[in-house]
């Protein structure tokens, strides 16, 4: 309750607001002003009157709030909480790709670099990647999309697009295998099963529901089910019963955690507080090609 208190008074002191993705630990969570998936939290940032933005999360998620916010100071608390799907595309390699196909457009999921996102026509979220394409593009259109090969499969199989599909994807929830959905069933046969667009399309053919970690929380209110099985990080399942006390939640694996995203703990988040260190910091120009490409996505909401 010492640092709490800590981090509250320096929080208020120097106009500081905390961001807190779903997949953090739970005494993480408990601190935030905001909880939610990495761009909605941008989002609110930009809106707040905050001078500072800690970003509980990994880095790309950081690199996005400041690409909204560039008048703001970002700061991670954990300077090695990268992200191995974000890593797995530069700016060069989707520069080779679209010199390759000149003629097609670039959609990149916003789980990617600063860089990647300036050389994309627009961005998506898990939760609108299939909104944006049935709006943006046309049905003879043919779509760069990159860097996570799960999420492009699954908005292709929904969209029936024409897309080249770049091979990156999250290590975290390519782990959950269906057998571990199946398995969960055996245990939980009442329970409504809903998976993350990044797992692999064999255990997406399992579950009643596909969502984002923001969709998740939606369902998780309004359905009939009394358990879900949530096939995601595991970490999901503490705001899944703080927003749905009612409820059961079953993680799909316990073992498919990001260790990216537990590496940030409440000592980590005094530190930043005390010495803004970490600081994300994007050339310009960068953030200018960013923001056209993320402002492009939500003029389509």
């Amino acid at each position: 309750m010492e640092i709490v208190d800590k981090i509250k008074k320096l929080k208020k002191e120097k106009n500081v607001v905390i961001l807190v993705h779903n997949y953090q630990i739970p005494e993480v969570q408990d601190i935030a002003d905001f909880m939610g998936d990495s761009l909605g939290l941008s989002r609110k940032a930009a809106e707040t009157e905050a001078d500072i933005i800690i970003f509980c999360g990994v880095y790309f998620m950081a690199e996005t709030a400041k690409i909204l916010s560039p008048e703001k100071k970002v700061i991670i608390p954990e300077k090695d909480a990268g992200c191995p799907m974000a890593d797995m595309i530069t700016a060069e390699q989707l520069m080779e790709l679209k010199a390759k196909h000149p003629q097609a457009k670039v959609l990149t999921y916003v789980n990617s670099p600063a860089e990647v996102k300036a050389e994309s026509d627009l961005c998506c979220t898990s939760a609108n990647s299939v909104k944006v394409v049935e709006k943006a593009f046309g049905k003879d259109d043919q779509i760069i999309f990159v860097p996570d090969k799960f999420l492009g499969q699954y908005t292709a199989s929904q969209t029936k697009r024409d897309f080249i599909i770049w091979q990156g994807y999250c290590p975290t929830h390519a782990r959950i295998m269906p057998k571990d959905i199946i398995k969960q069933k055996e245990t939980y046969p009442e329970a409504k099963v809903m998976v993350h667009p990044e797992c692999r399309p064999e255990t997406i053919a399992l579950a009643d529901e596909v969502l984002s970690t923001s969709g998740m929380i939606k369902f998780a209110k309004k359905t009939a089910a009394k358990e879900i099985i949530v096939g995601t990080e595991p970490g999901m399942v503490y705001p899944l019963k703080k927003e749905v006390p009612n409820k059961e939640f079953y993680p799909a694996k316990e073992e498919a955690v990001c260790p990216n995203m537990k590496k940030t703990n409440l000592e980590k988040v005094l530190w930043a507080l005390e010495d803004l260190s970490y600081e994300v910091k994007i050339d310009k120009e960068i953030i200018q090609k960013g923001q056209k490409s993320i402002q492009a996505m939500l003029d389509l909401s």
